[in-house]
């Protein structure tokens, strides 16, 4: 894991401040909810709404296959 753990249980989504998926295994967050993506730059999560990605469908299903830590103590 890039992002500490206590990183991780604090972070959740700038729009909706829910939790979010943190994805390892490619480095980024995402918010299923809205199908949003977070990118991280050097362990650094950009929690810029204007900054994430809105995926579609295909990329969300992919996503959701991936393992991921649930963000911010909640499960979704």
């Amino acid at each position: 894991m890039s992002l500490s753990s206590m990183l991780v249980s604090l972070i959740v989504c700038p729009d909706d401040k829910e939790s979010l998926w943190y994805v390892d295994s490619e480095d980024f967050l995402y918010n299923p909810r809205l199908k949003r993506k977070y990118k991280i730059e050097g362990d650094i999560p950009i929690l810029l709404i204007d900054e994430s990605t809105i995926v579609d469908d295909d990329e969300d299903a992919r996503i959701r296959s991936l393992p991921h830590i649930v963000t911010g103590g909640e499960q979704i």
